[in-house]
């Protein structure tokens, strides 16, 4: 006797509709994301855009859009030909765009369009997580990733080959030029004026995009020659101030003249101009620094920003002011390593913040530092400001402290990096690389968010998405 299997017709037609929500299982992520950005997020500034923009056909609902790039940054989806085709493909992806089907271009290009009016997000994101218990800003882990560039350190140039290649590039395209005029002459002699007038020929807008490109790094330098000749210009008259104060000569090595042109060994990336070489523990890369400062106790990220330095060495005052911008006041400690010890910084914001911060970046040296006995007795009145943090790191609350500092940011930029994949921009420019940035640390909260099963237990926000 044959098995009897469930019925299975794959050409039945549903009598009812069927809810689409119903496809997915209840606290679904989907559904999650749905939920927050319907009833939490202020989208106003999206949708007055396509307020002021008038007639044409009309756009994508912008809470819709906004849910699909959200969720896909969640699952590792950050591609708007993968988000595309997932929408086509994928239940939980078509669950929140309802029907539409928006293609790969009208995705990037909603991203690209309102990279800063997304950004706010992030501080109601991280709003909504203190509301939910999970940010308590007691201590916050201050800490930087090098995060790839959309570009190839390949196409690095020097000053000197991009001052060569610019003045090829425009000899070329002033050829191009003259050579479509006489073949636009000589086609109407034969042929007769059929043709607009305006065509450009072929390649020239390649080539004219190349050329935007070789001249914004050529200025780049030429800016960055500009600002070294004005500082070099200032110790110089610093200094002669100074002798004419003293009457007499000072001793020391004179500061060098200022720079009249930029050095031909400078470099600048042709694709994404304002990218860097950045060193990372194994190789180099081109890339951005990206920091963040996350909340100790959840591993929230509370403050989130993109900078070209290769090092964090200024970075440490504009993320915990960052911290008080976001959530209305600074946190109580503030744990960071070697790479922010900066003498300034720490003596503007000592007595705002309770800082930890690493003071020797040799591994040798610091084991060595911890293998001392706790330090006793009253601080020498002769100890520097570094000595001082020194001895405060030794003892036995200030190491059981700074101790929390690598278990709390380290393992959320493995996450984001590995764990999610996104370990590379695809956005060019500081300003859009700063918002993509801004994507990946809010949807790190979100999924906090939504692990923490906090959110029913919120009251909407009240700001209505149109």
């Amino acid at each position: 006797m044959s098995r009897k299997y469930k019925r299975y017709d794959p050409n039945q037609t549903y009598l009812l509709p069927q809810n689409p929500k119903e496809w997915l299982p209840e606290g679904h992520l989907a559904l999650f994301i749905q939920n927050v950005v319907t009833n939490f997020l202020d989208l106003s500034p999206i949708f007055d855009h396509y307020e002021r923009s008038g007639m044409g056909a009309p756009p994508y609902h912008p809470a819709m859009m906004t849910e699909v790039l959200f969720y896909g940054y969640c699952v590792s989806v950050r591609s708007s030909r993968r988000m595309a085709k997932a929408i086509e493909d994928d239940v939980a992806f078509r669950v929140l765009a309802a029907g539409n089907i928006p293609d790969f271009r009208t995705i990037s290009d909603f991203r690209k369009i309102h990279i800063d009016a997304l950004k706010p997000l992030f501080v109601q994101v991280v709003l909504l997580c203190e509301q939910a218990g999970l940010v308590t800003l007691g201590t916050v882990s201050i800490d930087g990733t090098k995060v790839k560039a959309n570009a190839s350190l390949s196409r690095n140039r020097t000053y000197k080959t991009l001052c060569k290649k610019t003045d090829q590039l425009e000899e070329e395209i002033e050829r191009m030029l003259k050579e479509g005029i006489e073949i636009d002459e000589e086609e109407d002699r034969l042929y007769g004026p059929d043709k607009r007038g305006d065509e450009l020929p072929e390649g020239f807008r390649m080539r004219k995009e190349q050329l935007e490109r070789l001249r914004k790094a050529k200025e780049e330098l030429e800016e960055e020659m500009r600002k070294e000749a004005e500082a070099q210009e200032k110790k110089i008259e610093a200094r002669k101030e100074k002798e004419a104060e003293l009457g007499r000569k000072l001793r020391g090595r004179k500061p060098n003249a200022p720079p009249t042109a930029p050095d031909e060994k400078a470099k600048r990336n042709t694709t994404d101009v304002d990218s860097r070489i950045m060193k990372t523990r194994t190789s180099h890369v081109q890339g951005y620094n990206a920091q963040a400062a996350v909340d100790v106790e959840s591993q929230v990220i509370v403050a989130a920003d993109v900078t070209q330095d290769c090092n964090d060495l200024h970075q440490g005052e504009p993320m915990l002011r960052a911290c008080e911008e976001n959530l209305g006041r600074m946190p109580e400690r503030g744990l960071m390593d070697a790479g922010y010890w900066f003498d300034e910084f720490v003596l503007r914001m000592q007595d705002k913040v309770d800082l930890y911060v690493a003071t020797n970046k040799d591994w040798k040296q610091r084991k060595a530092m911890r293998e001392r006995p706790p330090p006793r007795g009253r601080i020498p009145k002769s100890a520097t400001l570094k000595e001082r943090m020194e001895r405060k790191l030794l003892t036995k609350n200030g190491w059981e402290m700074y101790k929390k500092r690598a278990p709390s940011s380290e393992p959320v930029f493995g996450q984001i990096k590995d764990g999610r994949g996104l370990d590379s921009f695809l956005l060019r420019g500081t300003r859009k690389v700063n918002g993509e940035w801004n994507l990946m640390t809010m949807t790190h909260n979100l999924l906090k968010l939504w692990r923490s099963n906090s959110l029913p237990r919120l009251a909407a926000a009240g700001c209505p998405n149109g």
